[in-house]
């Protein structure tokens, strides 16, 4: 199993960044860039909780997890994997949101990110690996993207 672990930081409000986070209207593959909007779908969201499909196309193949979004703890979603095609169920990611002076300025958000996957097959394992060797560069390079496309369009 491999973990990472890194922080974001945004101008958006830390309920603002749980909202990102739990978007799951047809708007998402907009707003989060690496989202394949064909290997999207939503099996169903509850109050604090969704049954979510996502995936990203790689060069010559394409990824998808089938996840279990959970956000009833205040200022943290975690999302599992209960299905995919690269990593073994039970494999997690999780953001734990802050405010924090953005900046030097008063107002914004770290976000915390844990992210610990065990690949499946080589395809998964060099992907996984290659996420731990950056240290999750890619995966922090998402999550600001997606958060500075919300701060563009009003937050």
């Amino acid at each position: 199993m491999a973990r990472v672990e890194f922080d974001v930081e945004t101008t958006l409000a830390p309920e603002r960044v749980v909202e990102v986070l739990t978007d799951f209207s047809d708007r998402r593959p907009d707003v989060w860039p690496d989202l394949d909007p064909g290997q999207y779908g939503v099996y169903s969201v509850e109050h604090t909780s969704a049954s979510v499909r996502e995936g990203s196309k790689l060069p010559g193949a394409t990824i998808w997890a089938k996840e279990r979004y959970d956000w009833s703890v205040p200022g943290t979603v975690r999302w599992t994997v209960e299905e995919s095609n690269f990593c073994e169920p039970g494999s997690y990611m999780a953001a734990t949101v802050r405010p924090a002076g953005v900046g030097g300025e008063p107002g914004g958000s770290r976000v915390h990110i844990e992210w610990e996957r065990t690949g499946t097959g080589v395809r998964g394992k060099v992907l996984v690996r290659m996420i731990k060797l950056s240290n999750g560069k890619p995966l922090a390079r998402s999550l600001q993207k997606a958060l500075r496309r919300s701060e563009e369009t009003g937050g």
